[in-house]
């Protein structure tokens, strides 16, 4: 895993992402998501070296316009000049750009790269936990590759996008879903309750 350089650019902060956020978001399994993918920023931009808060706010907001702008042609595209309004930087925004495969944004940085392979990834190691008596505890990869094996099991999760953001971290999978548990479980219960 190669490490980022350090994040110098300044952001509005959390309270102003979570307040982008919850300004168009309401649903419940939305809001929880995108705690969920911060979570797990947060967590890779300690392990690779990047500002928490920034990646942070970056997985927070990757799906904010996500209810106003519900098809692919609209998300996250048109959420990007939403975002530069707001006072949000061009490394952020890009992520957010590059989560989405079809907008056309390479992934060039290790923040990007992470916003993509904690998407899809976050939200299905939740559903995992969801239907688990234990939930999170006790959770482990080789469970969650099991229901990735499940084509019908949170169906609207892509394996091959799931796959490919390992890849792009240059990580095992069962590495990159150990360390995406790692990040949720302290956050578990809220997450599996949304």
């Amino acid at each position: 895993m190669t490490t980022a350089p350090s994040d110098t650019v300044e952001i509005p902060g959390r309270d102003a992402a979570w307040e982008l956020l919850t300004t168009h978001t309401t649903q419940p399994g939305l809001l929880g998501h995108a705690r969920a993918v911060e979570a797990a920023m947060r967590w890779y931009a300690r392990e690779l070296g990047g500002d928490q808060d920034v990646w942070g706010c970056a997985g927070l907001l990757h799906d904010f316009d996500w209810e106003i702008h519900p098809t692919l042609e609209q998300h996250p595209s048109a959420g990007a000049p939403m975002l530069r309004d707001a006072g949000w930087p061009e490394p952020v925004v890009r992520a957010i750009q590059g989560h989405a495969t079809h907008t056309g944004v390479a992934r060039e940085t290790p923040m990007e790269h992470a916003l993509f392979a904690c998407d899809e990834l976050a939200g299905f190691v939740v559903a995992v936990a969801r239907v688990r008596p234990e939930g999170f505890t006790g959770l482990t990869p080789k469970s969650v590759r099991k229901k990735l094996k499940t084509a019908s099991f949170a169906a609207g999760v892509s394996r091959e996008d799931v796959r490919a953001g390992a890849e792009e971290l240059g990580l095992e999978l069962d590495v990159h879903v150990a360390n995406v548990i790692d990040a949720l479980t302290p956050i578990g219960a809220e997450l599996i309750g949304s």
